[in-house]
C-alpha cells in the first residue's frame, strides 16, 4: 500500500512538470504572499500596535470620517486614546492627539519618523520628490535644506524683503479704507489672500500679483496634495484605478500640474531672457538660477529647472494661505468681543503714538496682539493635521509599537483643545499666554 501511495503520489508530482512554465509561476507567488501574509498575522499578533476603532473589509475606517475629519478623530481619540490607529482602505495611520505623545514622537523619536508618505500627486508636484517639504530624509533633503535656509530665510534676506512687506500691507490698508469710504463690503479672506500673494509673488518672482487665477490653482494643488487617489486606497487590484479614471482625478491632476508647471516655466523663461532689465534686488529665482549656473561639478545638489520649480511651490502653499486663514480668524475672534478690540486698540495707540501706522518693529513692543495671535493659533491651527510623517526604523511610544514605513499624524486640533493642558479650552482667553511672554 505504501509503494502504490508513493507512485501515486509521485505521478501527481510528475504530472506537476508538465505545467506550463506561467502557471508554476502562479502556484509558487501564490504560494509566496499566501505564507507571507499568514508570517505577518502571527507578527502582527505578537505586537502591541495602538487600538483602533472596528473596521469594515476594504474600506477600514473611512466610514467614521464623516463631513468634518478633524472632529471625527477628536471624538474617536476620546474613546479609543492619544495613539491610535485607523486603516483608511489599505493605509494605516497612526493618530497622535495628546501633547505627551507628540513631544515622544516629534523630540524624541524625530529622526526615527522623518521621512514623508509618497504618493501619486506628491510625486507628480514635487517632481520627484525634488521639494523640501515631502523629499525623503536623505543627503539631497539636508542640502537643498542648507540651500534655502542660507539664501532665503536667513536674518539678512528677510530683511532684504521687508520693503516688499510694507508696500504690500500698505495697498491691503488702501484697499479696506477706500472699501469702507464708500460703504461697500469687505471679504477679508480675499483681501488678505491678495496681501500675502502678493508679497510672496513679489518675492519669488520679481513682479506684481494679478488676478485670482493663481490663488485658485494653488487651492486645486492643495487639495489633491491633501488626498488619496482611489487605487492608494483600495487594495483590490484595478478598483482604485477605475474609480479614478470615473471621477476624473487622474485627468484633473495633469491638466493642474501642466498649467503649474507652463507658469513656474514662464517667469524663469523671462528671468534667462537676456533682454530683461537688471532688477534693484535679486527674487528667488534669481537666487537659485545663480546658483545654478556657478556650480562646480561634482557637487552633491545639482540645481536644475525642476529643483527651482519645487522649491517654488513649496514657498507658495507654505505662504499663501497659511498666514491669510491666521488673519482672518484673529479678526474673527476681535469681531466677536469688543473688549479686545479695544485693548488692541490702546495698546497699538500707546505704542505708534501720532505716526500713523505700524511698523515691523512697532510689532515686538506689541505683547497683548501676540497674545491674541498665539491663542488664535491654539483654537485655530493652519491645519487640523501635521504634514503626515513616515517612520524609517522601530521605536515604542507609551508601549505601543511603531514600525517602519508606517504613517503617523500629529492631531494639532486636538492638542489645543485637550482639558488636561487648557483651561476652558473652546474659550478665546488670551490671557493664557501671559506668562510665556513677560
Amino acid at each position: 500500500m505504501f509503494f502504490l501511495s508513493f507512485l501515486n503520489s509521485f505521478s501527481i508530482s510528475m504530472s506537476f512538470l508538465h505545467f506550463p512554465p506561467w502557471l508554476h509561476l502562479i502556484i509558487f507567488l501564490s504560494s509566496l504572499f499566501i505564507i507571507l501574509k499568514w508570517k505577518a498575522a502571527a507578527n502582527k499578533r505578537k505586537c502591541n500596535f495602538p487600538p483602533s476603532p472596528p473596521k469594515i473589509p476594504i474600506i477600514g475606517n473611512l466610514h467614521q470620517l464623516g463631513k468634518l475629519p478633524h472632529k471625527s478623530l477628536w471624538r474617536l481619540s476620546q474613546l479609543y486614546g492619544p495613539i491610535m490607529s485607523l486603516s483608511l482602505g489599505r493605509i494605516e495611520i497612526i493618530i497622535i492627539s495628546s501633547v505627551e505623545t507628540a513631544r515622544a514622537l516629534l523630540k524624541i523619536h524625530d529622526l526615527q519618523s522623518c521621512n514623508r508618505p509618497q504618493t501619486h500627486a506628491i510625486k507628480k508636484f514635487s517632481y520627484n520628490f525634488l521639494d523640501i517639504a515631502f523629499s525623503p530624509y536623505s543627503d539631497y533633503w539636508r542640502e537643498i535644506r542648507k540651500i534655502c535656509m542660507l539664501e532665503f530665510f536667513s536674518m539678512k534676506r528677510v530683511l532684504s524683503y521687508k520693503p516688499i512687506r510694507e508696500q504690500e500691507v500698505g495697498l491691503f490698508i488702501e484697499s479696506i479704507s477706500q472699501s469702507a469710504s464708500c460703504g461697500a463690503v469687505v471679504d477679508l479672506s480675499e483681501k488678505s489672500i491678495a496681501l500675502t500673494a502678493g508679497v510672496i509673488f513679489r518675492i519669488a518672482f520679481g513682479k506684481q500679483f494679478e488676478g485670482d487665477g493663481f490663488h485658485e490653482l494653488i487651492s486645486e494643488v492643495e487639495a489633491l496634495l491633501g488626498s488619496y487617489s482611489a487605487s492608494e486606497f483600495f487594495p483590490v487590484p484595478f478598483v482604485g484605478e477605475v474609480f479614478d479614471w470615473f471621477s476624473g482625478r487622474e485627468t484633473r491632476l495633469e491638466r493642474v500640474f501642466n498649467e503649474m508647471n507652463g507658469l513656474f516655466q514662464e517667469v524663469i523663461d523671462e528671468h534667462l531672457c537676456p533682454q530683461r532689465p537688471k532688477p534693484e534686488q535679486d527674487d528667488i529665482i534669481d537666487v537659485l538660477l545663480a546658483i545654478s549656473k556657478n556650480q562646480v561639478e561634482p557637487c552633491s545638489v545639482v540645481i536644475t529647472h525642476e529643483n527651482i520649480k519645487a522649491i517654488l511651490l513649496n514657498l507658495f502653499l507654505a505662504g499663501i494661505e497659511t498666514s491669510s486663514i491666521i488673519l482672518v480668524w484673529a479678526m474673527a475672534e476681535l469681531t466677536r468681543n469688543s473688549t479686545l478690540i479695544k485693548k488692541v486698540h490702546e495698546e497699538i495707540r500707546n505704542q505708534v503714538g501720532n505716526r500713523g501706522k505700524v511698523t515691523e518693529i512697532d510689532i515686538e513692543e506689541l505683547p497683548y496682539l501676540k497674545m491674541i495671535m498665539q491663542e488664535t493659533l491654539r483654537l485655530h491651527p493652519l491645519a487640523p493635521l501635521l504634514v503626515p510623517r513616515k517612520t524609517i526604523s522601530n521605536f515604542k511610544i507609551e508601549g505601543y509599537d511603531f514600525y517602519p514605513k508606517t504613517t503617523v499624524q500629529v492631531k494639532v486640533w486636538a492638542i489645543g483643545r485637550d482639558p488636561t493642558c487648557w483651561k476652558d479650552p473652546e474659550e478665546f482667553l488670551q490671557e493664557r499666554f501671559c506668562r510665556e511672554l513677560h
